[in-house]
């Protein structure tokens, strides 16, 4: 790897603001079966030296996903594979023994507007802050002597109703019961801006702030565009003005297919887009040089192409997603979702050498 010239966090804020850069920013995300088998393939060390071995310019302070019952798990049955569990939000799932994966939701105590007023409303605004200060110092100390880009890292309200009452519900009361799906999302949207506030009052000086929440699926949007603009757009907006007004850039977070939407994520003052799901149709070649001057490309390297082990087939991949990102001067490297088990520490490390290869200014 070639010695750098700027700081991640020098090379991070360059790429929001188009200009000059060494070469692209980077970061990428691993499944926990990955990193097991990377090690057993030669990794001398667990994801932080992966991040290393790549460069990566991130560096994330807090996680903030409030929940109306934190730190409940209690295990309700389990077999030899599984178990399942009512969890901090209220609802009841089935999770794998000793490996990742969807789980299968069984029921959600959140189940109706009456539940949500007289039970989870008020255990939400009760609940102790999303984070913790001490923990976010650690992480902020660490990535200043990186010289990385350091953000606050959030849930949104979308992510955060579906979690709540689950995608069925979730999609019946935007139609039937507009008012408390934006009454949940604006609670939520409240207590993420109360728990980074505090954080900063704190101390905390990011430079940014990076919001999850996936709101589509491989062929769109999980509710029409009209019915996001109404319901969740203006909690996006809230999010990102408080950001701005701090000085902070805006990253967002979606899987699925969100083509249809772009627009009003550049209304809503979102400047990067993460992780543009190829699988879900999104392509940077396509869009970017119609968006590239109003929303950072973060992603689209297709991990299912990666998961073949075919160099040839991700150096591809690689060459022509990077020149199309890089020719805006708004792209950063990342895989368009976690990184799975099937990819090889030896492809990984060939995966390196690409973004080196084909993101250097």
């Amino acid at each position: 790897m070639k010695s750098p010239s700027m700081t991640g966090c020098e090379r991070v804020s360059r790429m929001f603001a188009r200009r000059e850069q060494d070469r692209v920013p980077r970061c990428d995300s691993f499944w926990p079966e990955t990193i097991t088998r990377w090690q057993r393939e030669g990794l001398a060390g667990d994801h932080h030296e992966v991040m290393r071995r790549l460069g990566a310019d991130f560096q994330s302070l807090c996680w903030c996903w409030p929940a109306p019952f934190p730190g409940r798990r209690e295990v309700l049955s389990q077999d030899a594979e599984t178990e399942t569990v009512r969890d901090a939000w209220g609802g009841v799932a089935r999770f794998w023994k000793g490996r990742s994966g969807t789980p299968e939701h069984i029921s959600f105590g959140c189940d109706s507007r009456a539940a949500w007023e007289t039970t989870y409303r008020p255990a939400m605004l009760d609940a102790p802050l999303a984070a913790n200060l001490s923990d976010a110092r650690r992480c902020e100390a660490e990535g200043r002597a990186l010289g990385r880009w350091t953000h606050l890292t959030g849930v949104e309200g979308f992510e955060a109703l579906r979690r709540l009452i689950g995608d069925e519900a979730c999609l019946v009361a935007m139609i039937e019961d507009p008012e408390w799906v934006r009454d949940i999302v604006d609670v939520h949207t409240d207590i993420v801006l109360r728990t980074f506030e505090a954080l900063m009052a704190g101390g905390l000086e990011p430079e940014g702030l990076w919001i999850y929440g996936d709101m589509a699926y491989n062929h769109a949007t999980m509710c029409s565009p009209a019915m996001y603009r109404d319901l969740v757009w203006p909690a996006h907006k809230r999010m990102a003005e408080w950001a701005h007004s701090r000085g902070q850039r805006v990253i967002y977070h979606t899987d699925g297919h969100v083509r249809q939407v772009l627009d009003l994520y550049v209304a809503a003052g979102f400047e990067c887009l993460q992780p543009i799901e190829a699988k879900a149709g999104m392509d940077i070649r396509e869009f970017a040089p119609a968006y590239g001057n109003r929303l950072a490309m973060f992603g689209n390297i297709d991990v299912m192409k990666m998961a073949t082990n075919d160099l040839g087939l991700i150096e591809e991949e690689m060459r022509t997603k990077f020149a199309a990102g890089m020719a805006t001067r708004g792209y950063a490297y990342h895989s368009d979702h976690s990184v799975p088990p099937q990819v090889s520490w030896d492809t990984y490390q060939a995966i390196i050498g690409f973004v080196e290869r084909y993101g250097t200014y």
